[in-house]
C-alpha cells in the first residue's frame, strides 16, 4: 500500500490528537485533515490494495474504481464543509466522533472484502450515535439508544448474511452477489446482506430510525448524519445488487412515502429527514433499474443530494442555533434578521426541487430518464409526483413558515461566520453542478450520454414547479402546520422494546434467580465435595454422594419447585432454539 494513502486512516487516526489541541491550532488542524483527504482521493489510482490472507480467506483492505471515487470525492468534500460548519464548537467530542464517522464511511466505500466492510460499517453506527447522544436532552438520549438498538440489530443481520454467503461461495471478496446465486436466485445469505443494507438506506418500513434520531442530534451533528449513512447504503447497493427488481419498487415507494409523511410534520428537521427518505428512494430505484444510465443517475444524485441536503440541514440548524425553536408553529418572520441564511437555504431548496441550473436538475432527471428508457411509466409518474411534493414542502412550505409567515417576534440574528461560510460553500457547489454538470458526469462509473438542458425537459420541469407553486398559494391555509406528532413504524419497536424489557426484568430474571438458587444449594456443594474426594470414590461413596444430593434437593419444597421450574424452562427454551436452528439449517441446505 505504499502508493495508496487510505483516506479513512487520515480521519480515524487524525481524530486522536483533537482532544489535545485547542484554539486556533485545533481549528487549523481540523481543516487540514479533510483537505489532505480530498487531495488523497484526487490522486488515487484505480486498483487493489492491501491484499492478504486471514482465516484462509482473501482479504482486500481497499479496492478503488470509478464508483468508489465518486462517493469518496463527495464524502471528503462534505467532511470539509461540515467541519467548517462546526468550527465554533468548543468541545472536542463532536469533532472526534465526526472524524471517526467520516473515516468509517470512507472505509466502507473502499472496502474490498466483506470483513473490512463490516468493521467500518459498525464503526460508522457507533460514531454517528455519539452525535445524537451529544444532544444531551432526554429526547436525544432516548432517540440515540433506539438508533443504536436498530443499527446493532442491522449489523447482526448483515454479519449473519456475510458468514452464510462466505460459506456458500468460499469467498469474502466484496462484489456483485446476484450472479453467484444458484438458479439465478438470491440465497439466504444474500437476502440477509440485502436486509442489512436496506436498513441503512432507510427503506420503509425500516426507515423510522432516521426520522426519529436525526432531529434530536446536535445542530452540527445532524449535518454529518444527513450526508453519510444513507449514501454509504446506496454505494453498497450499487456495488452488490445492481439490477435487482425489488429495489425498483422499494425505491419508488420510498419517494412517495417520504413526501406524504413530510406533509404531516411540524418539526423542521424531521420534515427534512422525511425528504431524505424520499430522495434516497430515487437512488434505490436507479440501482434497481440497473442500466448504465440508472446507476450513473443514482451515483450522481447521491453526490448532489449530500451537498444540498446538508445545506438544508445547515439552514435549519442555524435557525435552531439562534432561536432555540424547531417547530414551524413557533417560527416565522426571520427573513428580516437572517436574510443571508434565507438566501442560502433557498439555494438548497431549489436544488432539491430540481430547478434548472441547480444540481438536482442534472442528477434527479437522469434517474427519471433511465426509468423512461426502461419503459417504466408507473415509476416515471411516481418519481415526478414525488419531485413536485418535494418542492411543495421543502421549497415552499418549510421556508414560508420558518422564515416568513406570521412574525413571532423572536430575537434572532445571523449565525456565526463559520456556519455561513460552510453554507456558502455548499450553495456554490449546488449552483456550479447545475450550471456545469460535465465535471460531475466525468466522475461517474460509466460514460454519460445524457443532455439535461433540452427545451422539452426544461419546459416540463418549470411547468410542474410553477403549477406546484400555484397550488401552494391556493391551498396555503390547508397546509398550515399543526402542533401534532406523526406516528411511523418506530411505534412498533418503541412498544416492543418495553415488552422486551418487561420480559427481561420479570419472567427471565425470576427464572435466572431460580437456576442460581438451585446451583448454590445443590450443584456447587456437589462439585466442591467431588473436588475434595478426588477420583478414588468407591461405589458406596458414589451412592452416598448421590443420596446426599437428593436429600438436600428434595428436603426443601421451595427448592424443588425452583428446580422443576428451571428444568421445564430449560427444556422449553432448548426446544425453541432447536426448532429455530433446524429451520435455518433447512433453509440453507434446501436453497
Amino acid at each position: 500500500m505504499t502508493d495508496f494513502i487510505h483516506p479513512a486512516l487520515l480521519f480515524i487516526l487524525g481524530a486522536l490528537p483533537i482532544p489535545f489541541l485547542s484554539g486556533r491550532i485545533r481549528k487549523a488542524y481540523l481543516l487540514v485533515v479533510p483537505a489532505l483527504a480530498i487531495l488523497a482521493v484526487a490522486t488515487t489510482s484505480p486498483g487493489s490494495y492491501g491484499a492478504a490472507q486471514f482465516i484462509e480467506q482473501d482479504i482486500l483492505v481497499a479496492k478503488v474504481d470509478r464508483l468508489s471515487i465518486v462517493f469518496a470525492t463527495v464524502f471528503t468534500i462534505m467532511a470539509l464543509i461540515g467541519t467548517v460548519y462546526a468550527l465554533h464548537l468548543p468541545r472536542a467530542g463532536q469533532h472526534v466522533a465526526a472524524f471517526v464517522y467520516v473515516g468509517s464511511a470512507l472505509g466502507v466505500v473502499f472496502a474490498g472484502d466483506y470483513l473490512t466492510l463490516y468493521l467500518f460499517w459498525e464503526g460508522m453506527a457507533f460514531a454517528s450515535a455519539y452525535l445524537i447522544f451529544a444532544g444531551r436532552g432526554e429526547r436525544a438520549i432516548r432517540a440515540a439508544f433506539r438508533y443504536l438498538m436498530v443499527h446493532v440489530t442491522g449489523g447482526v443481520v448483515l454479519l449473519g448474511g456475510i458468514l452464510l454467503h462466505g460459506a456458500a461461495t468460499g469467498s469474502l471478496l466484496f462484489g456483485p452477489i446476484a450472479g453467484t446465486a444458484i438458479d439465478g436466485e438470491l440465497g439466504l445469505g444474500a437476502y440477509l446482506i440485502l436486509a442489512g443494507f436496506l436498513l441503512n438506506a432507510a427503506v420503509p418500513p425500516l426507515n423510522a430510525w432516521l426520522t426519529d434520531a436525526y432531529p434530536e442530534a446536535t445542530v452540527t451533528g445532524a449535518v454529518f448524519l444527513s450526508a453519510f449513512t444513507t449514501k454509504t447504503a446506496i454505494y453498497v447497493l450499487a456495488r452488490v445488487f445492481p439490477g435487482v427488481e425489488l429495489l425498483v419498487w422499494l425505491g419508488t415507494v420510498m419517494a412517495i412515502y417520504g413526501v406524504i409523511y413530510a406533509v404531516l410534520e411540524n418539526d423542521c428537521r424531521r420534515l427534512l429527514a422525511y425528504h431524505i427518505v424520499s430522495q434516497v428512494g430515487y437512488m434505490v430505484a436507479g440501482v434497481g433499474i440497473g442500466t448504465e444510465m440508472a446507476v450513473n443517475g443514482a451515483a450522481s444524485h447521491a453526490f448532489a443530494h449530500i451537498l444540498y441536503k446538508s445545506l438544508l440541514f445547515m439552514g435549519a440548524g442555524a435557525v435552531i442555533y439562534v432561536t432555540g425553536r424547531r417547530k414551524l408553529t413557533e417560527l416565522g418572520g426571520l427573513y428580516r434578521t437572517m436574510p443571508v441564511t434565507v438566501a442560502l437555504y433557498m439555494v438548497g431548496a431549489f436544488a432539491i426541487s430540481a430547478f434548472p441550473f441547480f444540481s438536482g436538475f442534472v442528477t434527479k432527471s437522469m434517474v427519471v430518464a433511465a426509468a423512461g428508457e426502461d419503459h417504466r411509466a408507473l415509476v416515471v409518474l411516481a418519481l415526478t409526483m414525488a419531485s413536485s411534493g418535494t418542492f411543495l414542502h421543502t421549497g415552499l412550505k418549510l421556508p414560508y413558515y420558518m422564515f416568513f409567515g406570521t412574525d413571532r417576534g423572536l430575537a434572532a440574528r445571523e449565525p456565526p461566520h463559520n456556519m455561513l461560510i460552510a453554507m456558502g460553500m455548499a450553495a456554490v457547489l449546488c449552483i456550479a453542478i447545475g450550471v456545469f454538470p460535465e465535471p460531475l458526469y466525468a466522475l461517474l462509473p460509466y460514460s454519460v450520454d445524457f443532455e439535461p438542458y433540452t427545451g422539452q425537459h426544461v419546459a416540463e420541469s418549470l411547468g410542474i414547479l410553477m403549477f406546484t407553486a400555484l397550488g401552494f398559494v391556493i391551498f396555503l391555509r390547508a397546509l398550515d402546520p399543526e402542533n401534532t406528532i406523526s406516528i411511523d413504524t418506530d411505534w412498533f419497536y418503541r412498544k416492543g422494546a418495553r415488552y422486551f424489557m418487561w420480559f427481561a426484568e420479570r419472567p427471565l430474571a425470576r427464572y435466572e434467580k431460580a437456576v442460581s438458587d438451585v446451583s448454590e444449594t445443590a450443584v456447587l456443594p456437589f462439585l466442591h465435595g467431588s473436588a475434595r474426594a478426588g477420583l478414588r470414590l468407591d461405589i458406596h461413596g458414589v451412592d452416598g454422594v448421590v443420596n446426599g444430593i437428593a436429600h438436600s434437593i428434595f428436603s426443601g419444597g421451595s427448592v424443588l419447585r425452583r428446580l422443576q421450574t428451571g428444568l421445564v424452562t430449560h427444556y422449553a427454551l432448548a426446544m425453541v432454539a432447536g426448532l429455530i436452528a433446524a429451520i435455518l439449517v433447512f433453509a440453507v441446505v434446501w436453497r
